[in-house]
C-alpha cells in the first residue's frame, strides 16, 4: 500500500535536503532504543527533533500501513458505523489520524495527545498539507501520557505502538483511562512480536472483564485460545521510497510490517465464523488454513478435488474473515 498523496508530499518535503547517511545513523540508534525496550532518559524514546525526523523517515510508512489495516478490519465489522470524533493518544507525528481520515473521510474532529514537543511540531507541519479538514484543524495537547490528564469522550480512540513505551505498572490504569474516553471503538496496536501480543492480550482480557465487545481480530469474546508459546499477529505490505530503502539499507521496494492489535467496542457487531490468523499455505494440490473461530483454533486443509472450496481457500488472505456462506 501507499501513503496518501498529500502525506507523501509532506514527508518528502520534511526530509528534503537531509543526508541519507545521517538519517540512517539516527534511525539506527532510535531503532536500537525501541528494540531494547527502554528509553534513553526521561521516559522517552524520541530525544530530539532529529529523532522525530528520523522516526518519520524510518517508521511512519510502516506504522501507517498497520494502523490502516486495523481500521479497515473495524470498518469491515461495523460497516454502518461512522465515527465523528477521534482521540489519537501517543500520536507521534499523527500517523494514526492520517490513516483514520483515509478510512473514515467524514471525521469531523481530531484531538492529538502527545508528550514530545518535537513530535508535535513535526505532526503540525505534516498536517498543514492535509486536504481533510479534521486533520488541518486538529487540536494538539501536550500531556505526560503516564501522568494525570483528562479527556472528553470520543467516538474512536486509538493508541498505536504506545503501550510498550509506558511503565508496566501504569498499563492497566492507562488502558482503563482509554476505555473511559471511548464512546464507540478503542483500537490498540503493538508490534507483532510475542511481547507486543502479550500487551494486547492483557488489555483485551482487562476490558472484556469490564463489558467491552471485541470487534477485531477475534471472532469471539471468549478467552484467547492462543497457546503460551505462540502469538497472534498480522502483516501489511508497505511500499518503500528510494530514501526509505537507503535509510533501512534494503533493496526491496516494499516491506512487511508485522503487528498485533485489538479493536474493542461498546456496541456488538454481527458474528463471524472465523478469521485467518496465519499466511495460508497454498500448495499444488491443497490449501492449508489456520483459523480462529468462536470454538477455538482450528486448521483446515482443502484439496484441489473440491474445486469450489479450493477456489475460495486460495483467495483468502492472512487476516481475512471467513465468508458467511462458506463451509
Amino acid at each position: 500500500m501507499e501513503l496518501p498523496p498529500e502525506l507523501r508530499v509532506a514527508l518528502d518535503e520534511e526530509l528534503q535536503g537531509l543526508p541519507a547517511k545521517k538519517l540512517a545513523a539516527v534511525a539506527a540508534d532510535l531503532s536500537q532504543r525501541y528494540r531494547g525496550g527502554a528509553p534513553v532518559s526521561g521516559g522517552k524514546f524520541v530525544q530530539s527533533p532529529a529523532d522525530a525526523t528520523a522516526y518519520a523517515a524510518f517508521r511512519l510508512p510502516a506504522t501507517f500501513g498497520a494502523i490502516f489495516s486495523a481500521f479497515e478490519r473495524v470498518r469491515e465489522r461495523l460497516p454502518e458505523w461512522e465515527p465523528r470524533s477521534l482521540a489519537d493518544v501517543g500520536a507521534g507525528p499523527g500517523t494514526a489520524s492520517w490513516a483514520a481520515c483515509t478510512v473514515w473521510p467524514d471525521l469531523q474532529s481530531i484531538t492529538f495527545f502527545e508528550r514530545d514537543q518535537g513530535m508535535i511540531a513535526l505532526g503540525q507541519r505534516l498536517a498543514a498539507h492535509a486536504e481533510m479538514p479534521a486533520l488541518a484543524a486538529a487540536t494538539w495537547r501536550n500531556v505526560e501520557l503516564a501522568g494525570a490528564w483528562e479527556s472528553a469522550p470520543h467516538d474512536l480512540v486509538v493508541a498505536a505502538y504506545l503501550l510498550g513505551e509506558l511503565p508496566e505498572t501504569t498499563l492497566q490504569g492507562f488502558i482503563q483511562r482509554l476505555w473511559a474516553m471511548t464512546g464507540g471503538v478503542l483500537v490498540l496496536i503493538e508490534p507483532g512480536t510475542p511481547s507486543g501480543f502479550a500487551r494486547i492480550r492483557g488489555a483485551r482480557e482487562h476490558l472484556l472483564a469490564g463489558g467491552a465487545h471485541v470487534i477485531a481480530p477475534c471472532p469471539h469474546n471468549a478467552p484467547c485460545p492462543m497457546a503460551a508459546d505462540n502469538w497472534c499477529h498480522f502483516s501489511q505490505r508497505v511500499a518503500r521510497s528510494r530514501l526509505h530503502r537507503q535509510i533501512k539499507g534494503g533493496e526491496l521496494s516494499y516491506e512487511d510490517e508485522k503487528f498485533s492489535y485489538v479493536a474493542l467496542s461498546r456496541m456488538q457487531a454481527a458474528p463471524v465464523r472465523g478469521r485467518i490468523i496465519r499466511h495460508p499455505h497454498i500448495q499444488k494440490g491443497h490449501a492449508d488454513l489456520e483459523i480462529c473461530t468462536p470454538e477455538g483454533l482450528t486448521k483446515i486443509s482443502v484439496t484441489r478435488r473440491d474445486k469450489a472450496r479450493f477456489r475460495l481457500a486460495r483467495d483468502l488472505r492472512w487476516g481475512d474473515v471467513l465468508p458467511e456462506d462458506s463451509d
